[in-house]
């Protein structure tokens, strides 16, 4: 499509936005982009709709159909009331939870959804304040829910906000409801379509007496209750970097018995412009500067951070120089199942039907320890939908004990069907206790880990391509791997490719197999003779191309540790070079 092309579609679509049905200072600024030389605000406006991606609906705040306002939230809300009354058609009361956390317009945006259901005749629990998202999740079955909806960016910078819709099993929405719905969301031509006006009484305000009981089943999967009595002392920094955190994590950690947690002051302010960090993410360094600065004045034994609404954790220890050091999503989850597996074992709660999940651009190294110790693991798509998708289909048959993925996300319970830090961070406390009453830190824990089942290093890099160009050049660099797929990586001969957009894998010698998922993907997966894997993906909630990058090696000591990781150092650089990023 030629710029001029672009423009007239972006000017005819804006020009809608211009009728009576949307507020005046919606209008204006219509007016403003219209008017302006410079198209590049009105292209980036309204040269697409926002559409639900791993993440569901995600953007930047501001006016037009590619950005998140009350008529982008309201046309996606009226679409899902429609698609929810044409579902239940028969159901008396079809019932939602609203959530959100605490991102500038969130509330706003969570009343505005909460009118629009309950204009659609659809019974309305709205939470009284922001929350986790995992309380949100759990609220939709505990409650009998059809539905349910968080407002919330998670750990995006604070110009962003988004929109997360669940199905009655309390997950992320899947096919065929995320098409239903959003072929339903397509139909709202322009705001007059929304019901905006609210009926207060199908609207229920809830709060506390959802905290209890779901504190109460979070304390329930604690796997060692007694080493958590030794180590109470246990001294633990939590920072919510302004987020819903705030709202249960020190409650929950005090519910598990600690009795020594130090949360960040400054950070336990709820804000949505972070105003302590550049970006409120738990996977950069710079967002848990403040939590480390109080570790070390107190000499601290972990640091947890979670993100804005509470789904992901992120955490630093003492390594064997005293100094910390952050834990990455890999060895996150990587350790978290490891603890779950070795100590349900270990007290003898293993009944033989126990299942792992995790997805398939997280470390191969939890299928090794997974495969030893004879559980059962899945591989499957990012995004915690697809593992509480793997949860569903084995529910009444087989017991989950945990699952996870890179980018920070653990569950180690079923009750949630999302992510969920409320309860990684209570376990992750409970994992340091452990290690402590050994004489033994995280990072000690993690070492062992490396000696019995080899060494394993990951590095995400992320290519960042904003706007319509971006989205075009990212569509090319996937289609050129795909014609073009590299034959060596850092030096190592590529011995299989998987096509997760074909779902089909080639071996180095052509032969081509089928690969079992229960839908295409764009994924590219290449597959070294020295154990190498990279995973190629556009992230569904962000304007990047994403580098999943796993390097193997061999450690016979924790004092081997650093030899191991400069070699892989030295070989991620040459597999950058291959794959020319």
């Amino acid at each position: 499509m030629g710029n001029e092309e672009l423009i007239k579609q972006c000017t005819e679509k804006a020009q809608t936005w211009l009728s009576s049905a949307y507020d005046a200072e919606t209008q204006a600024e219509v007016k403003r982009m219209l008017d302006n030389e410079d198209k590049t605000d009105l292209i980036e406006s309204f040269y697409k709709d926002l559409e639900f991606g791993t993440g569901g609906l995600r953007g930047i705040m501001g006016v037009g159909s590619n950005r998140m306002n009350i008529y982008t939230v309201g046309a996606a809300t009226q679409g899902l009331s429609n698609y929810l009354n044409k579902c239940f058609a028969g159901k008396k009361d079809i019932a939602v939870v609203v959530g959100h956390d605490c991102r500038n317009n969130s509330r706003l945006f969570a009343e505005i959804s909460a009118n629009i259901f309950s204009a659609n005749g659809i019974k309305v629990y709205l939470f009284d304040d922001m929350r986790p998202t995992p309380e949100m999740s759990f609220a939709i079955r505990h409650l009998g829910c059809q539905s349910g909806i968080i407002l919330t960016a998670s750990h995006n910078p604070k110009e962003y906000n988004g929109y997360k819709a669940y199905w009655d099993d309390g997950a992320q929405v899947l096919a065929p409801h995320d098409k239903g719905i959003i072929d339903e969301v397509n139909k709202i031509a322009s705001a007059a379509d929304i019901k905006f006006e609210g009926n207060k009484e199908l609207i229920q305000i809830i709060g506390k007496e959802i905290d209890d009981v779901y504190l109460e089943k979070v304390h329930s999967i604690s796997i060692d209750p007694e080493v958590i009595k030794r180590q109470k002392d246990l001294k633990i920094v939590y920072t919510p970097i302004h987020g819903t955190g705030m709202m249960l994590i020190p409650q929950a950690l005090k519910m598990w018995g600690f009795e020594n947690v130090h949360c960040v002051p400054e950070q336990m302010v709820k804000s949505g412009d972070f105003p302590t960090v550049v970006s409120p993410n738990p996977e950069n360094a710079e967002a848990l500067t403040f939590a480390i600065n109080l570790a070390k004045s107190i000499d601290a034994d972990i640091v947890m951070a979670s993100d804005p609404d509470a789904d992901r954790v992120g955490m630093a220890c003492k390594n064997s120089k005293g100094e910390w050091v952050l834990v990455n999503g890999n060895q996150t989850c990587l350790i978290f199942l490891y603890y779950i597996i070795k100590n349900r074992i270990a007290m003898g709660k293993m009944k033989g039907n126990e299942f792992i999940v995790k997805t398939i651009v997280t470390t191969e190294l939890i299928k090794v320890v997974a495969d030893k110790n004879n559980i059962e693991m899945y591989d499957c798509y990012t995004g915690f939908k697809w593992i509480a998708r793997q949860i569903r289909l084995n529910e009444g048959v087989k017991q989950y004990i945990g699952g996870g993925e890179e980018s920070y996300g653990f569950l180690a319970e079923d009750f949630v069907r999302d992510k969920d830090a409320v309860s990684a961070c209570t376990l992750l406390a409970e994992i340091c206790a452990w290690a402590k009453d050994q004489g033994k830190t995280l990072y000690d824990v993690l070492m062992d880990i490396y000696v019995e089942y080899g060494f394993s290093k990951e590095v995400t890099v992320n290519v960042v391509k904003p706007g319509k160009s971006g989205a075009d050049e990212i569509k090319a660099m996937m289609e050129n791997f795909r014609a073009c797929p590299p034959k060596e990586l850092g030096g190592s001969k590529v011995s299989l490719v998987k096509d997760y957009k074909t779902l089909k894998a080639t071996d180095g010698d052509g032969n081509v197999t089928d690969i079992d998922m229960p839908e295409p993907s764009n994924v590219l997966q290449f597959f070294t003779e020295d154990g190498t894997k990279v995973s190629v993906r556009p992230s569904g909630t962000e304007p990047k191309i994403k580098f999943y990058m796993e390097l193997k090696g061999e450690m016979a000591c924790p004092k081997c540790y650093a030899g191991a990781n400069a070699d892989a150092e030295e070989k991620i650089d040459a597999v950058k070079k291959s794959l020319g990023i």
